[in-house]
């Protein structure tokens, strides 16, 4: 039974696949570790050079190195040194096989997919022989995992929810901030009022002009257009009133910050109000 699953490479930057094993294994937990490992390669930047993602039976072991991620999935019960044993013979293919400024060119994913076939033939190596090549000292491998251990990851902190990360391993030292319609003021209401009247008396004018040009022929057609015009500007400054006055946001801090710092309250009151004129 094979104990290296999948191997993955990415760059760290931005997360864009590079390669990948072909592999003919449909397991419902292998696709979700999968789902997991792409999540994470994604998120490389936050974590050191090597970390784990440990799951029930399986694991996800990944180093970076060069602006270079190498991944990969095992099963549980697989030793962690052997692992990244592996990952670190894959680095080193790699890099003698495509050129770093290359590598960090391209923009289409799975640009070096050919490195497949040689990632097949490591993978075949581990799973069935059960020790690195003689380009991997164990023993070092072994010695530099004591001193800097790999970086172990929460499955929790990397579930996809629809579609967004429920956690991005940094913690928010404030609440998120709320927001809410601010009533209506007496002379926003006033100027409303006010508005709705001028259009509607422009618009009785325009009728009026209109059968009268109608009845007297093509004499009054400008003034005609000059009232329609007018009207139309009354109805546009009435719903822009509207949204100045009724649609201002302004920001509702907490409760503790409310009671130590009203001067920070209005200011962003202040802010917003100016901001909605």
């Amino acid at each position: 039974m094979s104990m290296i699953l999948f191997a993955y490479v990415a760059r760290v930057t931005d997360g864009l696949p590079l390669s990948a094993s072909t592999d003919f294994e449909c397991s419902r937990e292998l696709q979700e570790c999968k789902k997991q490992l792409k999540v994470v390669s994604k998120m490389l930047g936050q974590f050191p050079g090597r970390g784990t993602v440990k799951s029930n039976q399986l694991h996800i072991h990944f180093t970076s190195s060069q602006g270079i991620a190498y991944m990969t999935i095992c099963c549980s019960y697989y030793p962690t040194t052997m692992a990244f044993c592996f990952l670190e013979e894959l680095g080193m293919e790699f890099i003698s096989s495509f050129e770093i400024a290359k590598i960090h060119m391209v923009s289409r994913p799975y640009a070096f997919l050919e490195f497949d076939s040689i990632i097949q033939k490591i993978k075949w190596h581990y799973n069935y022989s059960n020790r690195p090549s003689i380009k991997i000292s164990v023993t070092n491998i072994q010695r530099e995992l004591k001193v800097t251990p790999p970086r172990q990851v929460n499955v929790d902190d990397i579930i996809v929810s629809n579609g967004t990360l429920n956690g991005h391993l940094l913690l928010q030292s404030s609440p998120a901030p709320s927001y809410r319609l601010e009533p209506v003021s007496a002379v926003g209401i006033l100027s409303v009022i006010l508005n709705i009247m001028c259009g509607a008396l422009n618009l009785i004018r325009g009728v009026h002009l209109i059968e009268h040009n109608f009845q007297d022929g093509d004499e009054e057609k400008g003034s005609v257009i000059a009232f329609l015009i007018a009207f139309i500007t009354c109805v546009f400054q009435m719903l822009l009133d509207r949204l100045c006055f009724s649609r201002t946001f302004y920001h509702i801090t907490d409760r503790s910050c409310s009671d130590h710092q009203p001067l920070q309250k209005n200011n962003w009151l202040i802010q917003a109000q100016r901001k909605s004129v």
